[in-house]
């Protein structure tokens, strides 16, 4: 069964990550057939200033003091939704390039969470760039909600690595659990995969389930025309991942964002972004 094409989200923040967002959007969009939508959102605390100034004004100095501020504050909300409308127009001259026709834009108030969980009803998937260092980031950036939208999004989310590189090659982190067969199960279904390089890894001791569950694993693929190699690795989850996907030169780590072995740590609870980080490539995490 072949998906029907559906929308890329794409959340472009204006950091060095949304160039790379949006070559991983059109290199989706090219494999899928499918539209992206590009947003931006502008929070709470960017868009209004909530500080109160009236403290310190006296006497009559006072109305005329409060409507000079109330004046700035409106421009300077001004100004922050123009440049919300400059990055989603430097993105989609970014997308035009990559030869994408279908694209939308929409300029967002409030969580980036509640924004996401707005749009992607109809989502293939939704987009959003790593964390890089602290001097990349203002606080607030998309970075530092990446957790928050894994955990919320009903959709795979694609985090995209600091520059786009062409995908070719593809590894599976498997343990067996739930959000992992999901992970091989739409692997299996997507166009996104075919024609590529997939390896579907368990980390960890081999045992008679373990084995098992490659083997249905790899034979889930093969059903949909991808053949697939399969590996059990020892050590810790995060290092012998990260290590593999650097030793063979992956392109792409897929897995289920919640598991029942040791790779569940690395997606709930604090090393989440350690994760992410340690591969140098892009992550897709699915439900």
């Amino acid at each position: 069964m072949t998906e029907q094409p559906q929308k890329i989200v794409a959340l472009v923040d204006g950091s060095i990550y949304s160039e790379s967002v949006c070559d991983h959007a059109a290199w989706i969009s090219q494999r899928t057939g499918s539209a992206v939508e590009l947003i931006h959102v502008l929070g709470r605390r960017e868009a209004t200033d909530t500080h109160d100034h009236s403290g310190a004004i006296k006497l009559g100095a006072r109305t005329a003091l409060l409507e000079e501020l109330a004046a700035l504050d409106a421009q300077r909300a001004k100004l922050i939704s123009h440049r919300g409308r400059a990055i989603l127009e430097d993105a989609r001259a970014i997308l035009d390039k990559d030869g994408v026709t279908d694209i939308t834009t929409r300029l967002r108030h409030g969580d980036v969470v509640e924004a996401v969980a707005e749009v992607e009803g109809d989502a293939r998937v939704v987009i959003l760039g790593k964390r890089g260092e602290a001097a990349d980031f203002a606080k607030g950036h998309l970075g530092s909600n990446l957790e928050r939208i894994v955990r919320a999004s009903q959709k795979p989310v694609f985090v995209a690595s600091r520059a786009f590189r062409p995908i070719s090659k593809v590894l599976v982190a498997y343990d067996g659990g739930t959000s992992a067969m999901k992970a091989v199960d739409h692997i299996a279904r997507s166009p996104l995969f075919q024609g590529l390089a997939v390896h579907v890894v368990t980390v960890g001791s081999a045992s008679p389930s373990v084995e098992k569950g490659l083997r249905d694993a790899k034979a889930l693929l093969k059903a949909a025309g991808i053949e697939a190699e399969t590996a059990i690795l020892p050590g810790p989850p995060e290092a012998a991942l990260g290590k593999l996907v650097e030793d063979e030169h992956f392109d792409l780590l897929v897995m289920g964002a919640y598991g029942h072995s040791r790779i569940r740590s690395l997606i709930i609870g604090s090393t989440t972004t350690a994760m992410i980080r340690s591969c140098k490539v892009s992550v897709v995490l699915i439900r």
